[in-house]
């Protein structure tokens, strides 16, 4: 601390300036970004505590242990010996599809051998995003065949292990589908699916339709030969007759 001359004005210390490196990382404080992020495998994902450690008890208690088993028999038939068995349990089956391989021989074994929609890279992918990607192209693909939306699986619910109950569901659909299409791709025993409702499409001739304007159904007014005989109004006492 000093005063500049003879004004009487005060001059606060000097600081020696700032690294290079800390002035980085102080910018990328006030950005909201940290300087050190975690390794990758532990970016998006924390030990969960109160409330979200009871909601993934929840969704693993959906876990199918018995249908892990079905999906593993029908993989190996469908895809082969060389994709192996994984360990048994949910962990087990998760570090199974996780990079994406299996996922990928499995939807392209259901379409013909000259337009199968996923590219399987040789070696398997090691780093994270690739692996993520291999997902990513798997459930395009099962879009693609016909599963709805709603029985996809998220990335991150098998990469991380979120919700295996889903991965379940979606190879469920898949399976369903493949079964109900009966093309000649399907391999396994029919009976570990459904097959799913299919339309059943109608067309009328034009005289069938003009025949059908001219019913009057039953919610246009019809009574079918009832009426109020008998009936007392509303409010008045029923007159007995001996």
């Amino acid at each position: 601390m000093s005063w500049a001359g003879g004004l009487g004005l005060f001059s606060p210390p000097t600081q020696p300036p700032l690294a290079a490196e800390s002035r980085a990382e102080q910018h990328l404080g006030t950005l909201g970004v940290a300087a050190h992020p975690p390794p990758a495998d532990m970016a998006n994902k924390g030990p969960s505590f109160g409330l979200s450690r009871d909601v993934q008890a929840k969704i693993e208690k959906k876990y199918d242990d018995d249908l892990e088993e079905r999906l593993v028999e029908w993989v190996v038939a469908q895809c082969g010996a060389d994709v192996g068995r994984p360990e048994r349990g949910r962990l087990g089956f998760q570090v199974w599809l996780k990079n994406g391989i299996v996922l990928g021989k499995l939807v392209n074994s259901l379409y013909p051998s000259d337009s199968k929609p996923v590219k399987i890279p040789d070696p398997p992918p090691t780093m994270v995003f690739k692996q993520m990607e291999q997902i990513a192209h798997f459930l395009k693909a099962a879009e693609d065949y016909g599963v709805v939306k709603t029985d996809m699986f998220q990335t991150v619910d098998l990469f991380e292990a979120k919700d295996m109950a889903a991965v379940q569901r979606t190879l469920m659909a898949l399976g369903n589908l493949a079964v109900t299409k009966n093309d000649g791709h399907y391999r396994g025993d029919p009976s570990w699916f459904m097959k799913k409702a299919q339309e059943n499409k109608r067309d009328f001739s034009e005289s069938q339709l003009k025949q059908g304007k001219n019913v009057i159904g039953l919610q246009m007014g019809s009574n079918q030969g009832a009426s109020q005989a008998g009936m007392t109004g509303y409010g008045r006492p029923r007159q007995i007759i001996s």
